[in-house]
This record gives structure tokens, C-alpha cells and sequence, in this order.
């Protein structure tokens, strides 16, 4: 047993340890001795069996690739579990791309970000962050909110005598990469009121201002029932899905629009450009999904509201990129049941 014992020392500490003690006191050293080996071999198996760490890893296994059809969610990036506040040095520049590319954010600038920063942390370019959010110059100042579209790009609005060639000339996009965003034959005839997606395309100085800003396309992800989201604005369908899992319902100005569903107010812009929607509210729903309402006249909501469904949120307009008083009602996170 005594030699049974040393063995064992020497494995646990890596080296021999050979100590001579009077037979009385040798149980007592050896009782002592087993009790911390034992004791040591209790906590490395607690450790090993530590339900937190099975939970997490076990967690990261189980993503469902399919959460983000249908039109991303509109993220608030302000110390959230999305991106932390500041990275360890306070900058942008510190904070790991986690954000989704289905997703538009809201960014809250910080002290010592730049454009540049923010558009490289999001994978977008600068100008597109400039034209979504009506920015005449390049310069930003802590504590401004900011629009940050998932793609770099530009959407057209076809004219007569275009064609898909000219307007990848127009705005140095690839006419391959067009053709199969927009599904369109590259030599296709285009219609006027016809909208293109230039992907990474890029506005010129003279044409900020009067062309769209960036879009991204998504009409999949699960359907509800029809009673789940009402007719936001009593009116007719002007255009079908187009955009972002969009419609446009075409109505008098001034006319009422109700909350589709029952949520909480999470974007409410009632001034400037922004991107082409001009005045608009983002409404975020109790099962995920969030819808979107473009061109209003005025908004009469605020971030944080509480809606419930049917309840006025606004009044239809013709602001942003508008050839008419509608709404641009997006469904993001579902499929568009208008």
C-alpha cells in the first residue's frame, strides 16, 4: 500500500517524493494525502460536467439558417446583445461585425467614429450610408442616429430609351451582377416605372438627391394568417411586391394609416430624405416581425409607443421618392400578405 501510494504522488506531481515517517503517523500523512487527491479529482470532474458550458456550446449548434428570410429585422445598435457600447478602446473600429447582411440597423455615432469606420464595420460603402440618410456632407457628430442599409448600392427607376447596359454605365455597376440580382436577361427590353437594383452601384454628385437609395430584396419567410396583419390604408394596390417585400397603396393625401398589427414604435422619422422614404415609422410586432410605412405626410407616433392594431400611426403622403400620395408598406420577417 505505502508504495502504492508513492506511485501515485509521483504521477500527480511529476517527480518521486520518498518520505520516512514512524509507523504511528503514517496512516494519518497517507489519510491526508488521499483526501486531497480525491478532492482534486472531484473538482476536475465538475468541471468537466458543467451543465452552463454543455448549455452554450450546445446552443451554437442549433442556428436556424432559415430566421432570416422574409426581409431582416431593423436592429437598434446601441449597447444592445447585438454590439456592445464601445470596444476597448471606445472606437467603432473595436466592435466585431455581428450584424446580419438581411438587416437594416440603427446605429447611434459615438465619439471618435467616422463614416468610413461605421461603413466598413457594416460592409457597405459610404455613400450609401450618405444617401439613406439625406447627409450633404461626410461629416457626423456623436450622438446622431443613422440608417444603415444591409447592401451597398443604388435602386433605378427606369426612364424611357434605358437599357439594363446603360444603367450599370451610369451608376459603374457590373451588368452580369444586375441582370441576376433583378432577374432580368441583360439585353431584356425595360419598361418605364421599372425598378433596378445596381448592386454596389454608385450615385454621381449631380444625381444625390433625385435617384433611390439602397434596397434589397426578400419575399420569403413564414406566412400568417390574413387576420394577423390589417390593410394598413384603405386605398388600391398601386404596385405589387417589389423592393424589400414591399407593396404600394395608392390613396388621397391625408387619408389615415393604421397600424397593421399590435407592437411597439421602433423608428419614426418625420423629416428629411431618408433613403427615399421620406417620412416613415417602423413598427416592431410581437411575433418578430416588423412592418414599415413610407411616405407620410406626417407621422403621429414616437419611438417606444405602444400600438395596437387599427390604430392611426400617420397620414398618407408623398415624400421621399414618391410620384404620388401612397404608402410603401414593407412586412419584414414574413411574407407580404398584400
Amino acid at each position: 500500500m505505502f508504495l502504492k501510494r508513492l506511485f501515485v504522488l509521483r504521477l500527480v506531481f511529476g517527480v518521486s517524493i520518498v518520505i520516512l515517517f514512524p509507523l504511528s503517523v503514517q496512516a494519518n500523512i497517507f489519510s491526508f494525502v488521499s483526501d486531497l487527491f480525491n478532492n482534486s479529482v472531484d473538482i476536475i470532474d465538475k468541471t468537466a460536467t458543467n451543465s452552463q458550458n454543455m448549455a452554450l456550446l450546445e446552443a451554437s449548434l442549433g442556428v436556424d439558417p432559415n430566421l432570416a428570410k422574409g426581409g431582416g429585422e431593423i436592429v437598434i445598435v446601441e449597447n444592445t446583445a447585438l454590439l456592445s457600447e464601445t470596444g476597448p478602446s471606445g472606437t467603432v473600429l473595436d466592435i466585431k461585425d455581428q450584424v446580419a447582411s438581411d438587416q437594416i440597423s440603427i446605429y447611434v455615432v459615438r465619439k471618435g467614429d467616422s463614416l468610413s469606420q461605421i461603413a466598413k464595420m457594416f460592409n457597405v460603402s459610404v455613400n450609401t450610408i450618405i444617401w439613406a440618410n439625406d447627409l450633404h456632407k461626410s461629416t457626423i457628430k456623436e450622438g446622431q442616429t443613422l440608417v444603415i442599409l444591409p447592401i451597398s448600392g443604388v435602386r433605378h427607376t427606369v426612364v424611357a430609351g434605358e437599357t439594363l447596359a446603360s444603367i450599370a454605365k451610369k451608376y459603374k455597376g457590373d451588368l452580369d451582377e444586375i441582370s441576376q440580382f433583378n432577374n432580368i436577361d441583360s439585353k431584356a427590353s425595360l419598361a418605364v416605372g421599372d425598378v433596378v437594383v445596381v448592386p454596389d452601384g454608385e450615385m454621381n454628385s449631380y444625381s444625390y438627391g433625385t435617384t433611390s437609395s439602397a434596397v434589397v430584396k426578400g419575399a420569403g419567410g413564414p406566412s400568417y394568417s390574413s387576420g394577423y396583419y390589417l390593410k394598413p390604408v384603405n386605398g388600391r394596390k398601386s404596385q405589387g411586391l417589389h423592393g424589400y417585400n414591399a407593396v404600394d397603396i395608392a390613396a388621397s393625401t391625408g387619408t389615415p394609416i393604421f397600424a397593421s398589427a399590435s407592437g411597439q414604435v421602433i423608428l419614426s422619422k418625420n423629416s428629411g430624405w431618408n433613403g427615399g422614404y421620406g417620412n416613415y415609422v417602423v413598427i416592431k410586432h410581437n411575433n418578430g416581425t416588423q412592418t414599415l410605412y413610407a411616405h407620410m405626410s406626417q407621422d403621429i407616433v414616437y419611438v417606444g409607443q405602444g400600438v395596437v392594431q387599427g390604430q392611426v400611426i400617420g397620414y398618407v403622403g408623398s415624400t421621399g421618392k414618391s410620384t404620388g400620395p401612397h404608402i410603401h408598406f414593407e412586412v419584414r420577417g414574413a411574407k407580404n400578405p398584400f
